[in-house]
């Protein structure tokens, strides 16, 4: 990622990027999006998020704009705050999740600066996850560790048989209710 020229704070916020930049201490960091792998991670993770969201008493955010400090705001892939829904534009309040996808062309050391702007503000939870080595990280402020357990979504168990013609429990109740 390369940093640009100095841009005054008010210009940052009153200026559209495509895709939105970051702001850091008065220059405009660009973001690595755009690959495919990057694209379906973020789209898998937001859907997942967002159709529990009554459920988890969550609301879901790509791409929004976080103000970590006076002079610096982050843009995390996606961003979960839990409780009421924000009413301002730009987050001034710690989200209480911030999602980074790696990109081929991300700096660790960048992202570990970012990572450290998200904690330092009093966000809980940062998850790193790089889409091609299919591996997560979960930062907090006492430490990292690998995510190893996924999303289960559906049992692992195979579907009972009915006994009297081999076919899944499923052909069972339907008879019933026929």
């Amino acid at each position: 990622m390369e940093r640009g020229t100095l841009v005054p704070v008010e210009e940052y916020l009153s200026t559209s990027y495509r895709p939105d930049q970051e702001y850091v201490d008065g220059t405009l960091v660009e973001r690595n999006v755009g690959e495919r792998d990057h694209s379906e991670v973020q789209m898998a993770l937001s859907a997942y998020l967002f159709n529990r969201r009554k459920e988890l008493n969550v609301h879901v955010f790509p791409e929004q704009r976080v103000q970590v400090k006076p002079t610096r705001f982050r843009v995390p892939d996606v961003c979960v705050v839990a409780g009421e829904r924000p009413s301002e534009q730009i987050l001034s309040s710690p989200p209480f999740l911030c999602v980074e996808i790696l990109s081929k062309d991300d700096r660790m050391s960048e992202m570990q600066e970012r990572i450290d702007d998200y904690l330092s503000f009093g966000v809980r939870f940062v998850w790193l996850i790089d889409p091609r080595t299919k591996r997560a990280y979960v930062y907090t402020v006492t430490g990292i560790h690998e995510a190893k357990d996924m999303i289960r979504t559906e049992s692992r168990r195979s579907p009972s048989r009915c006994k009297s013609c081999s076919r899944i429990s499923k052909h069972r109740n339907a008879r019933r209710t026929a």
